[in-house]
């Protein structure tokens, strides 16, 4: 049976769905002149910057200056800080403890994560209850059993206690990403290996593990960043100068008659360069991770 198909003029017409109010908002929004747009984000940009020229300021003009303007330039700051000030001591115990803590506290994470994201086991709900509210007690409430216990073991004024502390106040959180991170890879993918002749752990390395790059890449910045910033457990744990870390570097510059804000502002920028570096590489990385971190596809 053939169905004549009407001629375009003498079809019925399906209305168009009214127009929500959102719809209605964004579009104003995207006619919008370009300056009610520019303007507020200028003023906030320009909000923000100001105190990043203005420590510039202080590092590169000569000591005495008072010009708003950076010139003549210096260097003598930076070479004050970095030598006459072990900086540059203080700057390489920064990297080994931001780079310890990174690598102990993502491969931990990860193992641990593992087990919460593909194992069901009596208390699991009750653990990770614990891991969240762990959140929310202080570094420095356990200050001083953590200095009891590394005194005990003769860690204190070594850099590993340093690592340790650091490492087991961030799992918490790292063990809950990297869980979620994989519970969205799909686990039939697991199983298709496993038929494959692959036993869980290598299943594991060659399948699941390539995709956690983006989570395993967020949860290993923001552990480097944290460990190079925290001042806390550096301060407590180490009192022996060639030990010390960049923020209790920048501490030492402060002194209660007067303050060398030249060499303070320099040391200030030694120790922002190499965080800003880290996230200005690894930025995609991290959007991914905290976007999707699953299989896409």
């Amino acid at each position: 049976m053939i169905t004549e198909i009407a001629p375009a003029e003498t079809r019925t017409q399906t209305p168009e769905p009214p127009k929500s109010p959102r719809t209605k908002h964004r579009r104003a929004w995207d006619e919008a002149p370009r300056w009610q747009i520019y303007l507020p984000l200028g003023i906030y940009l320009l909000f923000t910057l100001i105190p990043f020229y203005w420590i510039l300021l202080f590092a590169v003009r000569p000591a005495g200056s008072t010009s708003l303007v950076p010139w003549p330039m210096t260097g003598e700051h930076f070479a004050k800080v970095w030598t006459e000030r072990s900086f540059g001591t203080y700057f390489m115990n920064s990297v080994w403890t931001g780079l310890a803590t990174l690598v102990l506290t993502t491969v931990v994470a990860l193992i641990g994560g593992y087990a919460l994201a593909r194992f069901d086991f009596r208390g699991k709900r009750g653990f990770m209850l614990a891991l969240l509210c762990s959140q929310f007690v202080p570094g420095a409430l356990l200050l001083v059993p953590l200095f009891q216990i590394f005194a005990e073991l003769q860690m204190i004024n070594s850099l590993v206690s340093v690592v340790i502390a650091e490492t087991v106040f961030q799992l918490p959180l790292s063990m809950i990403l990297i869980s979620g991170f994989i519970k969205n890879v799909p686990y039939s993918l697991e199983e298709a290996a496993w038929v494959d002749g692959c036993n869980r752990f290598n299943a594991f390395r060659v399948v699941v593990l390539p995709l956690l790059r983006p989570g395993l890449i967020a949860v290993g910045s923001f552990a480097f960043v944290h460990a190079w910033n925290h001042f806390l457990f550096a301060l407590m744990f180490l009192s022996v100068q060639d030990k010390q870390t960049i923020p209790v570097g920048l501490n030492t510059l402060l002194s209660a008659d007067s303050v060398d804000m030249g060499a303070l502002a320099a040391g200030g920028i030694i120790a922002a360069v190499p965080v800003v570096i880290v996230f200005a590489f690894i930025q995609k990385w991290l959007i991914t991770g905290f976007s999707s971190g699953a299989v896409k596809g």
